[in-house]
């Protein structure tokens, strides 16, 4: 790069986040008229329930709240999402175990620039959500993917994380419920890849957002309980914004060690600051609530799933797993790539994905975003007539190929 760059290397390497470019352009084709259906950003098309809304309508009127409040989080909110961790996933923490970031993409971020040094190495189970490595690299990390297809119900193996591990090799990145494939790795799953971590020294940081997304009595598992021995070298990732449909409020949390928590706060003081006090006091309001709202969510989220899934299926050249939780499917199209479809023979999951935008006005996201290509992402969490109209017509389209 030359010397008089106007942008530094390392934001220049950044990559944009594909789910929200697909959904950006999404929504600008459908505010100049076009019909487009959007099955691109991991987004709940419920309101965020009312009682959260009238805690935050509540918080806004008091002067308190207008005020900065401490960097790490407000600590009743520290002390409800601890009391909440430990409720969920079976884990205790103390208060000043928990920075409330400004949604979970801070948190994620947060945790590899404080635990990684330059060159140090992250195994990260593939398909990945698209912010992972990039938060990885933009912490000096190297990201190392381990992939797991379809044949294998997109979850890794030991095996294949030994492989994978060298001297470098400082974290492991543990997903379940996964974004982007919906896979739920069992309990047994969960502790043997907790032991085989704990036994090579490894950290894990484990997102953990999907939690209470899991279908057909698939339970749902944190790392941090079913391996103990991993001991203190853990952090978990969460947030409000899947569970209660807090997309916009943007507040998450990450959970660890005291000492990484305290260096964390240290950045966050300096970066942000404090998360908005409403957001905070809303996120109060939901993870010291019921869970009703996403008892709710997930009866409409499984009817989708499943009708989603068995339309996908019945294309010619469409293979999709039935995934377990979150609210994606992740479809192999290789069977598409190199035929005809609607006058071109697309070679990639992302030519295919520009393809069905651009004739049938269907947003989905190429598996380019989220590892090798020969993939495509869609969100099930839109309404039922929109997501009927959108997999008909990619039914209609993709069934042309020839």
């Amino acid at each position: 790069m030359p010397a008089n760059a106007r942008i530094s290397q390392r934001i220049a390497a950044i990559a944009e986040s594909a789910t929200l470019a697909v959904d950006a352009k999404a929504k600008a084709l459908k505010a100049a008229g076009r019909p487009v259906i959007g099955f691109g950003a991991g987004e709940p098309d419920f309101p965020t329930p009312d009682y959260i809304v009238e805690a935050a309508i509540d918080a806004a009127r008091q002067p308190k709240f207008h005020r900065y409040s401490p960097a790490g989080g407000l600590p009743e909110l520290k002390q409800a999402i601890a009391e909440k961790t430990k409720r969920d996933s079976g884990y205790e923490a103390e208060p000043a175990q928990v920075l409330v970031t400004n949604g979970g993409k801070q948190a994620v971020y947060e945790s590899f620039a404080t635990l990684l040094d330059p060159g140090d190495e992250v195994l990260v189970p593939t398909p990945y959500w698209t912010t992972y490595p990039e938060a990885i690299r933009l912490a000096g990390g190297v990201p190392v993917e381990v992939f797991a297809g379809p044949e294998q119900g997109y979850l890794v193996t030991v095996d294949q994380l030994e492989a994978a591990l060298t001297e470098r090799t400082k974290i492991l990145l543990f997903v379940s419920p996964s974004n982007p494939t919906g896979a739920v790795y069992s309990p047994e799953q969960v502790a043997e890849i907790g032991k085989w971590a704990a036994s090579k020294d490894l950290w894990v940081v484990t997102d953990e957002i999907y939690e209470h997304l899991t279908y057909d009595g698939m339970p749902f598992t944190s790392i941090a309980t079913a391996a103990p021995e991993l001991g203190d070298k853990v952090v978990i990732l969460n947030g409000v914004a899947k569970t209660y449909a807090m997309t916009g409020w943007r507040v998450g949390w990450m959970i660890g060690p005291k000492d990484v928590i305290k260096a964390a706060t240290n950045m966050q003081s300096h970066a942000t600051s404090n998360v908005a006090n409403v957001s905070q006091m809303a996120a109060l309001a939901a993870v010291s609530g019921p869970l009703t709202a996403v008892d709710e969510m997930k009866v409409a989220f499984d009817r989708r799933r499943k009708a989603m899934v068995t339309a996908l299926n019945e294309i010619e050249g469409v293979e999709c797993p039935t995934p377990k939780g979150a609210f994606y499917a992740y479809a192999d199209v290789r069977g598409l790539l190199g035929k005809e479809i609607g006058g071109i023979r697309p070679a990639t999951s992302a030519e295919l994905a520009s393809l069905i935008l651009d004739k049938v006005e269907v947003a989905v996201v190429p598996g380019e975003a989220f590892g090798p290509s020969g993939y495509v992402r869609l969100s099930y969490a839109l309404g039922d007539e929109d997501l009927a109209t959108g997999v008909g017509r990619l039914q209609e389209f993709l069934g042309t190929a020839r």
